[in-house]
């Protein structure tokens, strides 16, 4: 999955240290919106940030065997956010995921589109058994995505996260293999 195009307006690519400039910019210009349900925001304050975090996901590549764990979401020639694996289990075939768009790219449909083709490649392409994530009791907008992918709810986890001055819990939902498509 060097590109993947999901239709004329989205697709999923391997970010390049090229990108940490425009990555960057995604990011401080969406921080207020989305430090309310990712907690890493404050590590980011300086262009040479992302063009670390792109190192370790490139590296992460080489270690995963040539399978990207995660990507950018590219909207209309921009990088509009990321999705990617958090963790993955190969002896379990359980793969964890996680993802976020830019406050700008928000309710055109990107995220339903990239979610189901990052399904589609845990399941077809890395063999997983099990997809899951894990996302804040109150973030409804993407608890609603995933349940619209077919995710079950399977349960709650009390103070799952530090979000900068409190914790919040968190639902953890799962779709399986033979559930899928």
């Amino acid at each position: 999955m060097l590109i993947h195009k999901i239709d004329d307006e989205v697709s999923l690519r391997l970010f390049n240290v090229g990108d940490a400039e425009e990555f960057f910019n995604l990011i401080i210009s969406s921080k207020p919106y989305l430090k309310e349900w990712l907690g890493w925001l404050d590590y980011v304050e300086k262009v040479e940030d992302t063009v670390e975090t792109i190192k370790s996901r490139l590296q992460s590549l080489v270690e995963a065997g040539g399978c990207p764990k995660s990507v950018a979401i590219i909207y209309r020639g921009e990088i509009a956010g990321t999705i990617g694996f958090n963790e993955i289990n190969n002896a379990s075939k359980i793969g964890r995921i996680g993802y976020w768009l830019g406050e700008g790219f928000q309710g055109k449909g990107i995220m339903t589109k990239a979610l189901k083709a990052f399904i589609d490649y845990g399941f077809r392409e890395l063999g997983l058994n099990r997809i899951e994530v894990s996302i804040a009791v109150e973030n409804k907008r993407s608890r609603a995505l995933a349940e619209r992918q077919g995710f079950i709810e399977e349960g709650r986890l009390r103070q799952a996260e530090w979000l900068y001055d409190h914790y919040v819990d968190h639902i953890i939902y799962a779709k399986l293999a033979e559930e899928w498509e």
